[in-house]
């Protein structure tokens, strides 16, 4: 069974939940603390072992590849004003990884985001991952590759929903509570009764070899998207290992202005030098409101 070495992160999208944030500023860049949740991304594949990174970008996303490559105007002006210590950090952030990109000019869904990078990919597993689900404590896609390297075959990282978000989610149906557990199905965005469980899918998967075969073989659905539950779902209707993995870390969805001020600071109480000052500043806000 082949090791997941390569992880794609989708950052071609337009962050129209975060607007005007987003207007002129790639979503994948803006800062949880002192980091862009990009940067978490690679972080969390780094820690699986992932030295290899393609990103999927489009216009208007050039801030990305100059965050990870080294020669910023920033580091420059570092190294001139003496300060070789905080360049060397720079520079270090793009070091660790290889780095690839490839372009998404039509938003035509997430299968479709996948195939624009499938010369970098194909012929092998890889991670799938979305930097607006932040993942903060164990690297889940450490997690999932561990868990693939068990079970094989594709792997969907899910979480308990509350019953009014089941609509919004892509929901699994496993045929028992194991962990991970071999999936029936998969439902794209169920009404609450119709929904099979109440695990919900978050934005990272492991995707086994195969899956470009499948990726030519599902139609269009709406708006001309090529869905990757559509996908997953010819797999498992071709007989292949399709499972679900319950992982240990905690998810923020920070592609709403809520989810992203609630992983803002549930990233700084992890910083032992801001957590116990914020915390300090948070209590008078948070008495005041209840005044």
């Amino acid at each position: 069974m082949q090791p997941v070495s390569t992880a794609v992160i989708l950052a071609a999208g337009l962050g129209t939940r975060m607007l005007p944030a987003t207007k002129s500023i790639p979503k994948e860049m803006l800062p949880i603390v002192d980091r862009p949740l990009v940067q978490y991304c690679v972080d969390e594949a780094l820690e699986a072992g992932i030295t290899n990174i393609v990103f999927v970008i489009a216009e208007g996303k050039g801030a990305i590849r100059e965050h990870f490559e080294g020669g910023a105007r920033v580091e420059r002006a570092l190294r001139e004003a003496g300060n070789e210590t905080a360049a060397e950090a720079l520079l270090a952030i793009g070091g660790r990884a290889t780095f690839h990109y490839a372009n998404q000019d039509r938003q035509l869904g997430i299968a479709h985001a996948v195939n624009c990078a499938r010369e970098h990919l194909e012929g092998r597993p890889f991670a799938l991952m979305f930097p607006d689900d932040l993942v903060l404590g164990v690297s889940c896609v450490a997690e999932l590759a561990a868990a693939h390297a068990r079970t094989g075959g594709s792997l969907i990282a899910v979480e308990p929903v509350a019953d009014a978000d089941v609509p919004q989610y892509g929901i699994v149906d496993p045929v028992d509570g194991a962990n991970p557990a071999r999936l029936r199905r998969v439902v794209e965005k169920p009404k609450l009764e119709d929904a099979p469980s109440r695990l919900g899918i978050v934005g990272r998967y492991i995707l086994s070899e195969t899956i470009f075969q499948h990726i030519d073989r599902i139609p269009p659905g709406a708006n001309g998207e090529l869905q990757i539950t559509d996908a997953l779902a010819s797999q498992i209707a071709a007989g292949e290992p399709v499972s679900s993995f319950q992982f240990s870390g905690v998810r923020y969805d920070t592609g709403r202005p809520l989810g992203y001020l609630t992983a803002s600071v549930a990233a700084a109480m992890r910083r032992p030098e801001l957590a116990g000052q914020l915390r300090a500043r948070l209590l008078p806000l948070l008495t005041e409101g209840e005044r």
